[in-house]
């Protein structure tokens, strides 16, 4: 099978960059592919998608950027000249621009797939029903919010013109089917990028590092988390890191530097900038508790996934999508409310003088990540297209065999 992925890879900034990564690594092991094309925005690069393991061509064609407004010209004939059997496209709302039209159009790519018949999956990370558009950085104008309300769903419909639509969460699949009356709806996990050796534990370092990951100044901020820290070290006197590790998001730039200025008299106080891929296994390693700083959610969490890779005990709001997913897959957090530091705090502390209590946890964390491989995944999606390929061929067989009753 010649199979496309749409997809940011690093070092891209655009969303889902890092889940492409792990996505066609292991892809690329697989000995039923003969060849991997990798439909790329521009600022993805070639020498990071070059694998040890590697049992499949791999070819990287850079064709689409972010907030262009002609990536669904540029795609179809990225895809014309390399001519997949099957098409997999890795997005959420924001994959294609965080401008409002370029945005859309992009999202017009699963239904242009489906009408060049080449069979296509669309893995969907987040659906618009669970976004807050106000704390994810939309709009806080309640008429505009309706407004995109109704865009979203016109985008979703268009969405859903793809063979197959998986949602990483088993909630999108009934939300979905539901409001749409979808028949095409599946459930693939999000799946766990790698899985060391499962971690000894380590004493407490000291400092103890307190990290959180991610795209931040929307509904991810980190001033709560700092301030958490404080009344710890207060309270404690234990020496606490707080590692801030990643960049603003794009709706938000500035935003990091803002919190740097405003709380540079705090000590131990670390803005790590942007993490590169091989830089991240020693970034979750180092830590002893992986922070969630967030007010809202927007879908599975990939750092969940990767805090239980590496064994770390995790610290999450009790709310949304983070709640269920530690139901759904068997992880397990220390719960804060979401815009109380005093309770962050009191969660923190809950781990950080209890090594009883982190260790049950980062063994629970290890148990879950590793029950759903990406290696498994990858699996589910090849079964997946060999099913769509053969009724297409099927579907090409009965046509042609009808037509010929006429000739």
């Amino acid at each position: 099978m010649k199979l496309a992925i749409i997809t940011a890879l690093p070092p891209s900034k655009v969303t889902l960059s890092e889940y492409g990564y792990h996505l066609v690594k292991h892809f690329a092991k697989k000995q039923k592919l003969t060849e991997l094309i990798l439909l790329t925005d521009h600022c993805s690069g070639e020498e990071d998608v070059v694998f040890t393991e590697q049992n499949c061509k791999v070819t990287v064609k850079p064709c689409w950027s972010f907030n262009s407004y002609s990536n669904l010209l540029h795609v179809n004939r990225a895809i014309r000249a390399t001519q997949p059997d099957a098409i997999l496209l890795n997005i959420q709302f924001m994959k294609f621009g965080d401008k409002k039209i370029p945005a859309a159009l992009g999202l017009l790519i699963p239904m242009m797939c489906k009408l060049m018949n080449i069979p296509n999956i669309v893995l969907l990370h987040n659906i618009l029903e669970q976004v807050d558009l106000d704390k994810a950085g939309f709009t806080k104008n309640k008429i505009l919010q309706n407004v995109y309300n109704g865009i979203g769903t016109t985008l979703t419909k268009c969405i859903l013109k793809a063979d197959l639509v998986a949602l990483t969460m088993k909630k999108y699949v009934g939300i979905i089917e539901e409001k749409y009356n979808a028949k095409n709806i599946i459930n693939v996990p999000h799946g766990t990028f790698e899985i060391p050796k499962k971690p000894t534990h380590l004493p407490s370092s000291n400092p103890m590092k307190i990290m959180t990951f991610g795209k931040f100044g929307t509904y991810k901020k980190v001033e709560i988390l700092i301030e958490a820290i404080e009344k710890v070290r207060a309270k404690t006197n234990l020496n606490l890191e707080v590692v801030v590790a990643g960049t603003d998001n794009p709706n938000v730039l500035g935003y990091l530097d803002g919190v740097k200025e405003a709380y540079k008299h705090v000590p131990n106080l670390t803005f790590t900038g942007y993490v590169a891929e091989e830089d991240v296994p020693g970034l979750f390693e180092e830590s002893t508790v992986v922070v969630f700083p967030y007010t809202s959610t927007t879908g599975s969490s990939g750092v969940l996934h990767q805090a239980g890779s590496y064994g770390k005990a995790v610290v999450m709001p009790n709310l949304g999508d983070l709640a269920l997913l530690v139901e759904d897959e068997g992880y397990k957090a220390e719960f804060f409310q979401p815009t109380s530091a005093d309770s962050l705090a009191e969660a923190i502390e809950n781990i950080v003088i209890n090594d009883d209590y982190r260790r049950m946890l980062e063994d629970a964390n290890y148990e879950a990540a590793k029950s759903i491989p990406m290696e498994d995944i990858t699996d589910r999606y090849i079964e997946l297209f060999e099913t769509l390929i053969e009724k297409k061929q099927n579907k090409s067989v009965s046509y042609n065999n009808e037509s010929s009753i006429w000739i």
